[in-house]
């Protein structure tokens, strides 16, 4: 327990441990406190929670230590038999670190029983998901901090717009009106996907957004006397918040529908976007007056969003046509709903008598308060819609019966947002011409341009299917009309036929033959085909973009094409090829010359195309490195393309959270960081998983992650930079090819890597970790290449060993390094962004990996002599490749100049550790019992334990999938 006298009091009474009382003085903040220390052996909470630190990073330490502090008190009220087990294994792998023996915490943990192996695991992986709160806070708390000593209404950051704008006016290659119109046309469109990389649950995420409710409070009480009323409650609170989520079940028993994932993702959208996004518009329209003189227009959208949630099926047989339905449904509710609550807001706002004569003429008759009486009808009819949708919804779930809102009328329900932005202008001329201008730019402005950034379906759905789904389905039809079998015709058979067949009005096939023909077509032909009606019964602005996995050929592209005529489809879904092995990257710029070089092709895209970059499955492929080279050519060789075909390229980024699926924590230096030309004021890209909460989990958060994008789209729209030389490219192809060869030498060619991956690493197990609709496969038979690049990277993270990012660096960099080479690769990676980047990258994952933690999965997880030679060969290859690394940046530590990174592992480390040796020992006991029958309830604790401890080092490493 922990005892506190009334704040007069000289002296304070604390007990570290149960029985052992330390007297102390009243506390004062010490220079420079460590934040490894024990959980409730720090401070007073009331000390802690209202020291006034000199900067914030001091102010976090508070955090960090006080929430500790409350933890352990926690857990030592309901079982100080596991809280002295916490800090012995705590106090173990300490002394690993300071010099002992891993060992020994190995040897203490493996007496544990396996209620103790839960309870402590939780203990471990509590504190650092409460370490996270209090760095996001605190995050929140310097985006404050900055608004406030800000002169204008957006941070002067070189990655904001409020110092972009700046700096770029002091060019000379730059005139105000060049960025307003930049800015005006430019879009970033982020993609939610619900890639099962987010391990919190959804009960968890609600408590620890409470915890970070409770310490908001606290910073307003910083300046307030210790003792009063309003700091006990915050305290209280906090307490009760912590001690809630340590007896709640953090353990997701059930793997959600895919329904369920898609609400829990879109969620974000209605309780923090819909306000953040129009709040960050406001303040960018405010700092282009400022700066330029010249307002962001109304109509403009730099940033938008859509959803792969629902609509993407690649690989999951749970996104069935009446999921994407239902989820579309769904989404046009949630949006209607919040109109409606926006058109209220108004109703109440706008009280004025005084209206324009346009909007005296629509009323026809004279009325005292215009604006009121002109909403009222359009709220009442947001209010049909809703009700209109609600039941369109009960019945697809009652009778499986499918709306199509292209034969609606939009007479009694809105069905697309033309009517509702246009009587919305209406009111804002109104409201400007009669002398209202401060009116019309408030609330009114915020609705508008939400209109516009979500419209009436709140997030467009892409749909994305792999390529070879719609062979099949294009085989089925074949068969069905007696020419053959589309499956075994060449590339150029195909290619013929398809155009044809888009020259041609008369659909293929009859809508639902399918359904009455099982001899030709199979359920899943049945699935894909139904899916295009879909897409044909879906209104405007419902879905984005089809997304085709695995493209590696024109016919590819042409095939959805075709599919999409032949289902009716009014307004036709752009079609995205991705591209995303290396080959396929290779062979990208021929498939779209090819594509582009069609009339039939042409005559259906309007000179516009995108192209989707996979960097998850090509990382996977061949190696970060020569992943990323690949990355960057195929994008500046297809734009070149396109340049010369006259076509209008987007480029679409399927990037993931962590390193080695395209990630990069340092967003604008990573758009920088494209090849020049690339991107040209449009930008694609996915937000996956855990990112969403990470980037958009807060209003003040997101609207700074707004301006990072919008900030680093403008600066990479106006800042010079060459194209890499020849010499350049020659030393990055020499990189490249050694690297791949490294790669898959170990991954793809060597017998002892499939064994070893599957015993040393959870990957087996993580199918267990109820976080996605999604199977961690493609397929359910075949090895690693069919395994999907999110737990490929999930599993390397939870041993620390995190190989796919840094495997074939190594020897490409040691080859060149201590060649004739050497030299110029020295000066490449001081003068050109890109490859510096990259290799920054790498050496961060390189100081976030523990090859000694690797080591202990081996020890006890991998009975094959051979395979444990391979770990040895693994790790004596990280030694050389961080030896590499140091050599060309020189660094003496990895990462010496990213203090926040190391500051933040110094924090984490030690209680990953912890829960990296409590893996290894539950993975062992499951693993014995695989096979024994009758053991379902340890199987069932052990499973618990195990979830407990991917989702702890999940929260350390902040890095999953």
């Amino acid at each position: 327990m922990l005892r506190t006298f009334n704040n007069s009091s000289k002296f304070r009474l604390l007990f570290l441990r149960p029985n052992r009382p330390v007297i102390c003085r009243a506390y004062t903040q010490p220079s420079a406190p460590t934040l490894s220390s024990k959980f409730s052996s720090i401070h007073d909470p009331l000390d802690t929670l209202h020291t006034k630190a000199d900067d914030d990073t001091g102010r976090l330490r508070s955090d960090v230590r006080f929430l500790g502090t409350v933890l352990g008190n926690v857990i030592k009220e309901t079982d100080p038999n596991v809280y002295e087990k916490v800090e012995r294994t705590r106090s173990l792998t300490k002394s690993w670190r300071d010099g002992g023996a891993l060992h020994q915490a190995k040897d203490y943990v493996s007496l544990f029983s396996d209620e103790d192996l839960l309870k402590v695991g939780r203990s471990f992986a509590h504190f650092l998901r409460l370490a996270n709160t209090a760095e996001a806070h605190n995050r929140i708390r310097l985006l404050n901090s900055t608004t406030l000593n800000s002169s204008g209404p957006l941070p002067d950051k070189k990655d904001s717009c409020g110092g972009v704008i700046p700096n770029l006016l002091k060019s000379d290659n730059v005139s105000k009106s060049e960025i307003v119109e930049a800015l005006n046309s430019q879009t970033v469109q982020l993609i939610l996907t619900a890639h099962p990389t987010e391990v919190n649950r959804k009960t968890v995420i609600a408590k620890t957004a409470t915890v970070q409710a409770h310490l908001a409070k606290a910073d307003t009480l910083r300046s307030g006397v210790d003792g009063s009323y309003a700091s006990a409650e915050v305290e209280e609170g906090l307490k009760s918040a912590i001690q809630s989520l340590w007896l709640s079940d953090e353990v997701s028993r059930f793997k959600p529908t895919a329904v369920e994932e898609a609400a829990r993702g879109t969620l974000v959208v209605s309780t923090v976007l819909w306000n953040a996004v129009p709040s960050f518009l406001r303040k960018l329209s405010a700092t282009m007056q400022q700066e330029l003189g010249a307002p962001l227009d109304l109509t403009s959208t730099p940033v938008t969003f859509g959803s792969w949630m629902g609509g993407d099926r690649d690989g999951n047989p749970n996104v069935t046509p009446n999921v994407t339905r239902e989820v579309s449904i769904s989404n046009r509710i949630t949006a209607a709903k919040l109109l409606a609550s926006d058109i209220e807001s108004l109703i109440n706002e706008l009280s004025i008598t005084v209206g324009s004569e346009e909007l005296v003429e629509v009323l026809e008759d004279p009325v005292r308060e215009p604006y009121r009486e002109f909403l009222r009808p359009v709220k009442a009819k947001l209010d049909r819609t809703v009700a209109f949708l609600e039941a369109a919804q009960l019945s697809l779930r009652d009778s499986g019966e499918a709306t199509n809102f292209n034969d609606l009328s939009d007479e009694d329900i809105y069905i697309d947002t033309k009517d509702l932005t246009a009587e919305l202008h209406l009111l804002h001329r109104s409201l400007c011409s009669t002398g209202c201008s401060s009116v019309a730019d408030g609330k009114l402005s915020d609705v508008i341009r939400n209109l516009y950034a979500f419209g009436l379906t709140l997030v467009p759905l892409d749909v994305r299917q792999e390529s070879t789904r719609h062979t099949e389905a294009l085989d089925c039809i074949t068969r069905y009309l007696g020419v053959g079998s589309y499956q075994e015709w060449d590339e150029l058979t195909r290619l013929s036929w398809l155009q044809k067949q888009l020259t041609n009005k008369r659909p293929l096939v009859r809508r639902g033959c399918w359904n009455s023909h099982g001899e030709f077509f199979n359920p899943a032909a049945s699935e894909v085909l139904e899916t295009f009606d879909v897409i044909a019964e879906a209104g405007s602005g419902t879905l984005g973009a089809y997304v085709i996995s695995q493209a590696s050929t024109a016919s590819d592209v042409l095939a959805v094409l075709l599919l999409q005529r032949d289902a009716g489809v009014k307004s036709e879904l752009r079609v995205v090829p991705l591209f995303e092995t290396l080959d396929d990257l290779n062979g990208a710029v021929e498939v779209m010359d090819t594509l582009w070089s069609s009339s039939v092709y042409r005559g259906s895209i309007n000179n516009k195309q995108e192209i989707m970059v996979g960097y998850s499955d090509s990382a996977k492929d061949a190696g970060r490195l020569a992943a990323s080279w690949a990355q960057y050519e195929t994008q500046e060789k297809l734009a070149d393309l396109a340049k010369s075909h006259g076509i209008e390229l987007t480029f679409f980024h399927g990037k993931g959270g962590t390193v080695g699926r395209g990630g990069n924590p340092a967003t604008f230096e990573a758009i920088l960081a494209h090849p020049p030309s690339t991107i040209n004021g449009r930008f694609r890209v996915t937000e996956q998983g855990e990112m969403i909460t990470q980037n958009f989990g807060h209003s003040k958060i997101a609207e700074r992650t707004l301006d990072i994008y919008t900030a680093a789209l403008l600066a990479e729209h106006h800042t010079p930079r060459s194209k890499p030389s020849p010499e350049t490219r020659e030393l990055m192809n020499k990189l490249s090819e050694i690297s791949v060869e490294a790669y898959r030498s170990i991954v793809r060619s060597d017998p002892r890597f499939v064994p070893y991956f599957r015993a040393a690493t959870p990957e087996v197990e993580l199918s267990n970790l109820n976080i996605g609709s999604r199977p961690a496969k493609r397929k359910a038979s075949g090895g690693v290449e069919s395994l999907r690049a999110i737990p490929w990277i999930f599993a390397w993270t939870q041993t620390r060993l995190n190989l796919p990012t840094w495997l074939g660096v190594g020897e490409a960099l040691s080859s060149v390094l201590s060649s004739d080479d050497g030299p110029a690769l020295h000066s490449m990676y001081s003068e050109w962004s890109s490859f510096k980047t990259t290799i920054d990258l790498v050496e961060m994952v390189l100081a976030k990996s523990e090859p000694e933690i690797a080591r202990i999965y081996e020890d006890q997880l991998v009975s094959d002599p051979k395979a444990l030679e391979l770990g040895k060969e693994i790790r004596r290859t990280h030694a050389m490749t961080e030896k590499a690394v140091l050599e060309l940046t020189g660094h003496k530590t990895l990462s010496e100049d990213n203090a926040r990174l190391l500051r933040g592992m110094s924090v984490r480390n030690p209680y990953v550790d912890c829960l990296n040796v409590l893996q290894a020992e539950v993975l062992l006991r499951l693993r014995r019992l695989e096979d024994v029958e009758g053991k379902e309830e340890e199987k069932k604790r052990l499973t618990d334990a195990l979830m407990i401890s991917i989702n702890g080092v999940a929260n350390g490493m902040k890095n999953t999938g």
